[in-house]
């Protein structure tokens, strides 16, 4: 609890604040700052954390496809691995877990993107794209970097 004790030459009390009087303002400016810092680095790093496997996918001027908040992500790394969303399957586990996400989801097969590495030899893709079909995904999207200029 603050006081603001007048001194005054006769003792009377001063009118409004005087020298001794104290600020009860709280500076927030430094709060909001630190905040605004955090916020930034939260949105530069969110789009990174979606992609679970590190990929060097092709260049493309396509434009970008909406977020599905129910897609399957098949990814392809450098090597020839193939993950669905961030797990690795073994070489013949592909077909039965796409054949039991699409039992799973009912009436409407949720969206599919595939993102492939740019080296990967294109069989590779389309025996990933063939399972995909054979498995009941008729529409799947290619994930790709956006760029300005053609590859």
């Amino acid at each position: 609890m603050a006081m603001n004790l007048a001194s005054g030459r006769s003792g009377r009390r001063r009118r409004g604040r005087g020298r001794a009087a104290l600020l009860s303002d709280m500076n927030v400016t430094p709060l909001v700052d630190v905040m605004l810092v955090l916020l930034i680095i939260f949105m530069v790093t969110a789009p990174m954390l979606t992609a679970g496997v590190p990929i060097d996918l092709p260049d493309s001027r396509a434009e970008a496809l909406k977020d599905e908040p129910h897609a399957i992500t098949v990814s392809m790394d450098g090597r020839g691995r193939v993950f669905l969303d961030s797990q690795e399957l073994a070489p013949g586990e592909l077909g039965d877990r796409l054949a039991q996400a699409m039992r799973d989801a009912g009436d409407k097969p949720p969206l599919v993107t595939l993102r492939a590495d740019r080296h990967l030899d294109y069989g590779q893709v389309i025996a990933v794209m063939g399972a995909l079909n054979a498995a009941g995904f008729k529409s799947i999207s290619l994930v790709t970097n956006g760029s300005v200029e053609a590859p």
